[in-house]
């Protein structure tokens, strides 16, 4: 059955990509922040694209700093990512009030997210008519690490064994899906 979808809902037909973190830090403060909206726009080099609202003390630190991580949070932390979505970090430190613990990364020593399945290190590409207009910050990958239980040779394997793991995709509202399993899909012959 096919039903109108209000515009202002129309993107969230699209919009279930991996929910991720957006962390960053600049002078000795740090801040993470929920994004929806992020995805790859590159392969070689690895780049990235992630919505950062101006109002946000992250992009503050990004614009500072030029650089940002993309952690890739998972069913275990879900309440998590939503709260730090849902909370400004401009007035105190979400890693000490949350309990979120961070680890230096690998490239840019960011603060990343422990009890996430992935994380992207990145250096900003400035675009400054892109981040003026639409928020839309691009970067640079200059390292990326993963959870072996659910990624391994360069793909993501989701199933029950795995279930707190499984990335989180948000759907509005403090609503997120997950994924439920991996298939493995073949060409179907005879079809153009």
């Amino acid at each position: 059955m096919r039903q109108p979808v209000a515009l202002a809902h129309a993107c969230r037909l699209i919009n279930h990509g991996p929910t991720v973190l957006v962390s960053s830090e600049h002078d000795g403060q740090r801040n993470v922040m929920a994004a929806a909206w992020s995805m790859p726009v590159e392969f070689t080099p690895p780049r990235v694209a992630v919505v950062i609202d101006k109002s946000t003390f992250t992009r503050e630190l990004v614009l500072a700093s030029g650089r940002f991580a993309l952690n890739i949070p998972c069913r275990a932390i879900a309440d998590l990512a939503y709260t730090v979505g849902s909370t400004s970090g401009r007035d105190e430190d979400k890693f000490a009030r949350y309990g979120i613990a961070p680890f230096a990364g690998a490239a840019l020593a960011l603060p990343l997210i422990e009890g996430c399945v992935a994380w992207l290190e990145c250096r900003r590409i400035a675009e400054p008519h892109s981040e003026q207009a639409y928020d839309t910050f691009f970067g640079e990958v200059v390292a990326a690490e993963a959870d072996a239980r659910v990624f391994a040779g360069g793909r993501w394997a989701f199933d029950d064994g795995n279930a707190d793991l499984h990335t989180l995709h948000h759907l509005g509202g403090g609503n997120f899906g997950v994924v439920d399993a991996t298939i493995q899909s073949h060409v179907m012959k005879g079809r153009s």
